[in-house]
């Protein structure tokens, strides 16, 4: 007889905990998160808190990139040589 899973209690996911790491760190931890949910091995309670943990990573995320272009902006407000042009997707 297989014996029942008793997933912990999901804690909830401080902004704290995901200012502390990088862009790339954020990145590969969003990765392996979706890997897992879409394996689908894993009990309701540790999907939502996987949920959970992915939707404060890509808030990190979208924070570092908005930072980078605000750099990127200054960077090249008094440049004329440094025109910037939107990307267009290949989609």
């Amino acid at each position: 007889m297989p014996t029942p899973r008793h997933p912990q209690a999901a804690k909830p996911v401080s902004k704290d905990e995901t200012d502390d790491i990088s862009f790339e760190e954020a990145l590969a931890e969003l990765e392996s998160l979706v890997e897992r949910m879409e394996s689908g091995e894993l009990s309701l309670e540790e999907s939502l808190a996987s949920f959970e943990k992915g939707v404060a990573l890509t808030r990190r995320c979208q924070a570092a990139l908005d930072q980078a272009e605000q750099k990127v902006k200054v960077l090249t407000a008094n440049t004329p040589e440094a025109d910037t042009e939107p990307f267009e997707s290949d989609l």
